[in-house]
């Protein structure tokens, strides 16, 4: 790619504990991210995808390397940057939907509009999402498939940067995953947003501009794909 990558980390490096029960997570990436990309992340659990997320994320710091946010050195920044940094530029989806049961779609989805600087109305978020005529259910009333679209609506509402996605159809039967996929390429083709999926399932690499295989807590290989294919044609 010729403009300048989003996210640059080099040598980014997580270990956790010491001595002989130090496990590293991550092992030296060296990596790059661009704006508007949809990028899948593979690898078996345990080789460091989920790592590399929250560190993208301002959620957890590297042991040793640099991870640069569109220039900004994230791996020095404190803890008030790191909390500004996720409020304003990274939205968050998880394998589990995380609502609040007693609030309503449109209440879930305002929790954050209320914290963000140029938010969406919970509104329109929720009607990109499909979920225009269920603004006032509750979660009990809702689908799995609609609640994670909540979820994205709740994560997209802010108009962050980045979307990045733990496993977002972990808890979801096939059909129903497609629809959810279907709504993040949405998001990534209408805002611009690179948005990074975690995923164990290899079918859902098809639908990636790049495809990054993790193993070891070392980035194993990178793999560029000519065409993207669209969520609703996979298959698995």
């Amino acid at each position: 790619m010729t403009t300048p990558p989003l996210f640059q980390a080099h040598g980014l490096t997580k270990i956790y504990g010491a001595g002989e029960s130090e496990v590293r997570a991550l092992n030296g990436v060296d990596l790059e991210l661009f704006a508007g990309e949809l990028v899948v992340l593979l690898g078996a659990s345990g080789s460091g995808k989920s790592t590399l997320l929250n560190i993208l994320g301002g959620l957890d710091v590297p042991t040793e390397g640099s991870l640069h946010y569109a220039g900004e050195d994230l791996t020095h920044a404190d803890e008030k940057r790191l909390t500004q940094y996720r409020r304003d530029s990274v939205g968050f989806i998880f394998q589990f939907y995380n609502l609040i049961p007693s609030l309503t779609a449109r209440e879930n989805v305002a929790l954050i509009t209320e914290l963000a600087e140029n938010p969406m109305s919970p509104e329109e978020a929720l009607t990109m999402m499909g979920l225009g005529e269920r603004l006032d259910n509750f979660p009990s009333q809702l689908s799995g498939g609609e609640q994670q679209r909540v979820a994205i609506a709740r994560a997209i509402a802010k108009r962050p940067q980045v979307l990045l996605c733990d496993e977002p159809t972990g808890a979801l039967d096939v059909k129903t995953g497609i629809a959810v996929l279907e709504a993040i390429e949405q998001v990534n083709r209408s805002t611009g947003a690179l948005v990074v999926i975690i995923t164990h399932n290899a079918v859902i690499a098809s639908m990636a501009d790049r495809v990054i295989r993790f193993s070891d807590g070392r980035v194993a290989n990178i793999e560029q794909n000519s065409q993207r294919q669209p969520a609703a044609a996979l298959s698995w």
